[in-house]
């Protein structure tokens, strides 16, 4: 490989460096890069094991002031660099050591799994050959394999020949991009108007989007970045199980139709962020068609289903949905980011294909080069496609499955435990592995003013365990009162881990109950 300070004198002057030190900053076949990038790649490895995956605790309990003192004080970029192992040492003094250890069994939260080791061996190879996903030409197997796994989603959620899909950040791109083709397909086929030419029709204003109550967020974002508006959502009630109830559906259209407005699409869940909860999607596909409507299914968090023979059935009718998300970073086990929207009829990406003469000139097609730019609201995207594909070569579905199982077996445990204990209260058996509940005693039921008395105790319950390094806990809110929330994606957690959770729990809302009581008294 060609020696760039050998070859240019004045570079190697101006940074006042010899050629071995600049060659390893990059990765080339240079001896001096490849010593310096394998020593690299081990001081990383013994500060992650070091500082980060044999931690005791899920947290250091580190409070956010005693965190910001040390990046106050930082210099981010001093006039001349140190040696990397040193700032390895320092990132895992700093950093890894108060991050959250995502594999800790008391870990569960959110919607944030532990990555599998096939995984981080492919994101090295992501990060290093650093392909860019917006021309052939800037990543040729890259963009190949990318298809390929888009046509094994397709085909595992039940789509048909001309389905297709691109690779996604997320959730909320992927919600993104089904609502901006729910849009923009209203707006061609039913009113004649061409929205990325012409922006928004005048009949904009009266466009709406139904939803159950519980749906993510990022309906209500797209709405509004997409120039409807929040107000553009109506809102459908769920059933007990908080799942979309098809007769207030019924209700809230009819309602529309009377009020002259027009309802463009319905987004369906497979799977809510806090209870796992799946929408009636035969019911949901069929009013869809009836009326005409964009049928888009978040299955960010419940897509996994599809790879498990016990639990698929849970998603049947999800195959005539017009658009899909799925989510890799939850239930796949893959590190964060990494999503894919899939579409029915790939045809549908023509309403915002754009065409850039340095991207994808006229001569690529022609000559089999795809590229997927023109499928994504993204330019320049990763190679994130290639961690699923060999976790997928890797484990295999059955494997894959089978930790799916585990942790959807794990939650019914977990949800029968609770239900039992006197001193907790279940908020819904769970669909998946999320677990809803709250510390709630019946002395405390007795009281007149127990809503705000457990609200508070529940909130500082999960406050302390997390402060205190024991647990990291979730929280939700059912009609204004704080639940708390097992999020149990782990394979590796154990129903005896959860118990001690639980005991945990159940000690402090006691003697929180009591101060609480102590305090009411003097």
């Amino acid at each position: 490989m060609l020696n760039i300070t050998s070859q240019n004198p004045q570079l190697r002057a101006l940074l006042g460096v010899n050629s071995a030190r600049f060659e390893a900053c990059f990765l080339t076949d240079s001896e001096p890069s490849l010593t310096a990038y394998r020593a690299g790649i081990a001081t990383a490895l013994d500060t992650l094991v070091e500082h980060f995956v044999t931690q005791a605790r899920p947290y250091s309990g580190k409070s956010p002031t005693e965190l910001a003192t040390h990046f106050n004080s930082t210099d981010i970029c001093p006039d001349v660099g140190q040696d990397l192992t040193k700032v390895l040492k320092q990132v895992g003094e700093t950093i890894l050591k108060h991050s959250v250890v995502v594999s800790h069994p008391a870990c569960v939260a959110h919607l944030h799994c532990p990555p599998l080791t096939a995984a981080l061996a492919a994101e090295l190879l992501i990060s290093a050959t650093n392909q860019s996903m917006d021309s052939w030409d800037q990543s040729p197997a890259a963009t190949l394999l990318e298809q390929q796994m888009v046509n094994w989603l397709c085909h595992l959620f039940g789509y048909e020949a001309l389905a297709d899909g691109v690779f996604t950040s997320g959730g909320t791109q992927s919600n993104f991009m089904g609502l901006l083709l729910a849009r923009d397909h209203y707006a061609y086929h039913r009113l004649g108007w061409h929205t990325q030419k012409q922006g928004l029709p005048p009949e904009a204003s009266r466009f709406r989007i139904l939803c159950s109550d519980v749906s993510h967020f990022s309906v209500r974002q797209a709405a509004s970045l997409l120039g409807l508006g929040e107000d553009a959502i109506v809102t459908v009630e769920t059933d007990p199980h908080y799942r979309l109830s098809p007769s207030d559906l019924d209700r809230q259209l009819k309602t529309l139709h009377r009020q002259d407005l027009l309802p463009i699409a319905l987004v369906a869940m497979a799977g809510t962020t806090d209870f796992g909860s799946i929408d009636p999607l035969p019911e949901l596909a069929a009013c869809a068609q009836a009326h005409r409507l964009w049928l888009h299914v978040d299955a960010a968090y419940g897509g996994a289903l599809m790879l498990s023979d016990r639990h698929r059935h849970q998603l049947a009718g999800i195959e005539a949905a017009d658009s899909i998300t799925v989510d890799f970073h939850k239930l796949f086990y893959q590190p964060i980011s990494c999503g894919a929207f899939l579409l029915k009829d790939r045809r549908h990406f023509n309403l915002f294909k754009l065409h850039v003469d340095y991207l994808n000139p006229a001569k690529h097609e022609s000559l089999g080069m795809p590229d997927l730019v023109t499928k994504s609201v993204q330019t320049t995207r990763r190679f994130d496609a290639l961690k699923l594909f060999v976790s997928l070569q890797t484990l295999g579905r059955q494997l894959l499955a089978s930790m799916l199982d585990a942790t959807i077996d794990l939650a019914a445990d977990v949800a029968l435990l609770i239900d039992a204990d006197s001193m907790l209260e279940l908020a819904c058996r769970p669909t998946i592995n999320a677990v809803v509940f709250r510390y709630c005693s019946n002395s405390i039921l007795a009281e007149r003013d127990s809503a705000i008395r457990l609200n508070q105790i529940n909130a500082e319950i999960r406050m302390t365990l997390l402060m205190g390094g024991l647990t990291v806990l979730g929280e939700t809110t059912i009609a204004g009162q704080i639940y708390l929330k097992f999020t149990l994606l782990n394979p590796q957690t154990s129903l005896i881990q959860i118990k001690a959770i639980l005991g945990d729990i159940k000690r402090l809302g006691r003697e929180f109950e009591i101060n609480q009581a102590n305090q009411q008294s003097q």
